[in-house]
């Protein structure tokens, strides 16, 4: 009788902390941080928040290296927008300025997947490249800012 006594209790409390877990810093924290997820030469950067949608692009240097902005994609966990440094129409650095991270599941998503991507469209050099599994909304944004940013660069 005792041994079931322990054994309730222990499980009960035991349930009660998995909760407890649980609930911490899930959908309810909404507290948004500008972040970057950076390829390229240098270290990562922070970035103000995007206020806008429209795509910009900043003038040529003398080395031939700018850094163009493609749109904002609306997708159906959040905007995904990306930032592309040109060195001589070769994609050097990508920057993903935008994308979705409101709730934890977002994040994992995010944590594995912008990388991924980032490394694939510095391979291929351009926006032709395959979606990463388990993030295909994010894939999707992902590749048409990417492409909305190499076409005002003119690149096709």
């Amino acid at each position: 009788m005792r041994r079931a006594v322990v054994t309730t209790s222990a499980t009960a409390a035991g349930i009660v902390l998995l909760l407890s877990l649980k609930q911490t810093g899930g959908a309810g924290s909404t507290g948004s941080t500008a972040k970057v997820i950076s390829t390229g030469t240098g270290p990562v950067q922070a970035a103000a928040p995007s206020t806008g949608t429209s795509p910009s692009a900043s003038p040529t240097t003398a080395g031939g290296s700018r850094t163009v902005t493609g749109e904002a994609v609306d997708t159906r966990y959040g905007p995904v927008q990306v930032r592309v440094t040109l060195d001589n129409s070769r994609i050097s650095k990508i920057d993903v300025i935008q994308y979705p991270d409101e709730s934890r599941r977002d994040q994992e998503i995010n944590t594995f997947a912008l990388p991924e991507l980032n490394q694939e469209a510095l391979a291929a050099q351009s926006a032709q490249i395959d979606a990463v599994s388990g993030a295909t909304f994010t894939s999707d944004g992902y590749t048409r800012s990417l492409q909305s940013a190499l076409d005002q660069a003119g690149r096709k």
